[in-house]
This record gives C-alpha cells, sequence and structure tokens, in this order.
C-alpha cells in the first residue's frame, strides 16, 4: 500500500465495529427485497450500518465503490443523500479480465474449467448493450430476455437474476424511454461460485 502513496490504513475489529449490545442498524429502501435484496435479505443493512459507522468515525471526503457492485453504489448514494452526509461518492469503472470477467475475489474460487466459462456472463451483458444501443430496442423484457438467452447456452449456470432496472431506484422498467439510463444487472453461480456483473446503458434518442 506504501507504494500507492497509501499514509493510513484503518483496520477495526469486529469488536470495535460491533461492541456487546449493539442493536442499532440503518437500513435503506432502495435495496430491500428485490433483486441483490431479495438473493441476500440483510446484506444491504449490514452494508449500510457499517458504511455509516465508518464514515462517522473517518469522516472522509471522498468514498470509493466499484461498478460491479452498482447496487450497492445505489444503497451508499441514498445513504449518503438521506442522512445529508458531506461526502462525494466516486463509482470507480469495473475492471475486467481478457474474456470480460469482472475482477473479483470470488474468480479465485472457479476451477480451471469454470473459468474459462465465466465470461459467457459478459457476452450476456454484450447482448443486452447491442439490443439497447445499436438496435434501440425499448423493451425491458426483450432486453432481458436476449441476456438470459446468452447464459442459457451453459446449463452450469444457475441463473438468480437477470433485470433492467432504473438507474438510481433499482426498480424494474417496462419500457426504456429515450436518454434514459438503465442498470442491467445479472447474478449467477456457476458450480460453487456466485457471479455478479452489470453494464449501465443509455437508450438512444
Amino acid at each position: 500500500l506504501e507504494s500507492e502513496g497509501v499514509d493510513v490504513v484503518f483496520l477495526p475489529t469486529k469488536e470495535m465495529m460491533y461492541p456487546e449490545g449493539f442493536d442499532t442498524y440503518v437500513e435503506s429502501e432502495v435495496g430491500g427485497g428485490r433483486n441483490e435484496g431479495a438473493v441476500r435479505p440483510h446484506f444491504f443493512k449490514g452494508v449500510a450500518t457499517v458504511c455509516c459507522k465508518l464514515f462517522n468515525i473517518v469522516h472522509p471526503d471522498c468514498v470509493f465503490f466499484g461498478q460491479k457492485d452498482a447496487q450497492q453504489c445505489v444503497v451508499i448514494e441514498h445513504l449518503l443523500r438521506d442522512l445529508n452526509m458531506d461526502i462525494e461518492l466516486v463509482v470507480v469503472p469495473t475492471h475486467r479480465e481478457d474474456d470480460g470477467l469482472a475482477m473479483s475475489s470470488r474468480n479465485a474460487y472457479l476451477s480451471e474449467g469454470e473459468r474459462k466459462r465465466a465470461g459467457l456472463i459478459f457476452k450476456a451483458l454484450s447482448a443486452a448493450k447491442e439490443m439497447v444501443e445499436e438496435k434501440k430496442e425499448r423493451s425491458a423484457k426483450n432486453v432481458a430476455d436476449a441476456t438470459s438467452k446468452v447464459l442459457d447456452q451453459d446449463t452450469g449456470f444457475e441463473v438468480q437474476y437477470v433485470q433492467v432496472l432504473h438507474r438510481s431506484t433499482l426498480l424494474a422498467v417496462e419500457q426504456l424511454e429515450p436518454g434514459q439510463e438503465v442498470l442491467v444487472a445479472v447474478a449467477a453461480k456457476l458450480g460453487n461460485t456466485r457471479l455478479i456483473d452489470n453494464f449501465i446503458l443509455k437508450s438512444p434518442q
């Protein structure tokens, strides 16, 4: 980290963050009960709580989150806005392997064979991109179906969801309006490894 110009690392223990008797949590409706929030019901509650605590301890000017976890980014965006935190959210573009697979610590759990197949998620999202940006498809269902069709090429994928969502509310979109940005989000298991990825797409005028 020193080589990257890092001066200080704050590394609290679980006991420091959640002492005995801790019973206060932060919850955002934007992430609850649907998409990632449905698959992992308490995840965003934990994210919002620990981030709120960290922000109050550190008082950062900026916080950096990866686009790969786009739904988490929206939760943090709402947290900062709704609780009047004077912090800038910087969303960092997803870094990818040569075959398009989003870089993640989870990728280490893929077998050699699974790793060769995992790039199919990127191909599926690329199909959605083509539908929206080149073919000017307005039906969210057709976009999601095109994405799912690519994933269906490999029966080893256990698809948890393929959704076209409003960029800032995470509500499902039925029809893409001209100039509208949408989040096309995918979650699937390959073997024992859960993979997530997304594209933010802008519908042509």
